[in-house]
């Protein structure tokens, strides 16, 4: 038996200029998702970093939804789902946050995670740093740990990870 060739995801991550707005080079990640072997090889590449006494994995809408889900299932550990406002139907701790051009707010059930819970955010990009931030907050709020922040895209020009000093991140692919 041979093994299978490595995968280099970057082949998998398509430029597209000027979205959503003029000057932004977006990094789409649907090739990616698109071939089995490359979608499997990047939630195993997070996989690698999710630590051996984490409980539960929480992923940020919508595309961590996609890479959280995934690894969670991968480790047999629950999947938390942070939310954009409303869109949870229990009830719900939220924390408002920057954007770049305003403000935005994210949610998780109250009842998601609690003290002595170890837990790993997910998301398909890291950029300013803003959503992961307010997520890390957010979980910290409900008396939990966060143990480590995993990203498929970093965007280290954007100095997200600054924002993040208090906690491991760790991505697959970073783009200078």
């Amino acid at each position: 038996m041979t093994a299978a060739p490595a995968i280099n995801l970057r082949d998998y991550i398509r430029d597209v200029p000027d979205f959503p707005k003029p000057g932004i080079v977006f990094k789409d990640i649907t090739p990616l998702l698109a071939n089995g072997d490359a979608f499997a090889a990047a939630v195993s590449g997070l996989s690698c970093h999710v630590p051996p006494d984490a409980d539960v994995i929480v992923g940020i809408e919508s595309r961590g939804f996609i890479f959280g889900a995934a690894l969670a299932q991968q480790r047999n550990m629950g999947f938390v789902p942070v939310r954009k406002h409303g869109k949870l139907p229990y009830e719900v701790h939220g924390v408002e946050y920057e954007l770049e051009y305003g403000m935005d707010r994210l949610e998780i059930h109250r009842d998601a995670v609690s003290a002595g819970h170890r837990v790993v955010i997910v998301d398909d990009l890291l950029a300013t740093g803003g959503t992961m931030r307010a997520t890390v907050d957010l979980v910290r709020e409900l008396g939990a740990e966060v143990a480590a922040c995993l990203c498929v895209i970093e965007l280290a020009f954007l100095h997200g990870r600054e924002r993040l000093d208090d906690v491991p991140v760790h991505s697959l692919l970073v783009y200078e």
